[in-house]
């Protein structure tokens, strides 16, 4: 799986004109699928990211997760992540998975952060989605299993 990171002050994700997920202080989390990937990819990510120390400490260090702050997620599907520029001006995306598997992938995954005791909001897989944000720092951070 692979998933793209920000720390923000506030996100949301709009669906036709519809506010349907939103958090405040936290992380934006973009996830994507890949071709092969299982509920072990999935678990690895939600408990990494559950524990990722990107947040200000006292001392203005990044030593503390969304879980020390208190802080929620809204996990958003992107399978562009799986984008192949290697060649052409033109994407391709053979390697995300099916869009049956990658849907299921990113519903466990969501549950998954959950589990973790992050508060989630999602998005809506396959949906044309407007997201906002406010990015704090900038931090964004790529991670991959």
């Amino acid at each position: 799986m692979r998933a793209l990171i920000q720390r923000v002050a506030h996100a949301s994700v709009t669906v036709e004109g519809e506010r349907i997920g939103q958090t405040g202080p936290g992380l934006l989390i973009l996830i994507c699928a890949m071709a092969g990937d299982g509920e072990a990819q999935a678990d690895q990510l939600a408990a990494k990211i559950a524990r990722l120390r990107i947040f200000k400490d006292e001392a203005g260090k990044m030593n503390r997760s969304v879980l020390d702050i208190g802080g929620g997620a809204l996990v958003v599907s992107q399978f562009t992540l799986a984008a192949d520029t290697s060649r052409g001006n033109r994407p391709g995306f053979s390697t995300a998975a099916p869009p049956a598997e990658g849907e299921r992938l990113y519903r466990y995954f969501a549950a998954q952060l959950a589990a973790q005791g992050v508060p989630v909001e999602t998005g809506q897989f396959g949906a044309d989605m407007k997201v906002e944000l406010l990015n704090d720092g900038p931090v964004t951070i790529w991670m991959e299993t």
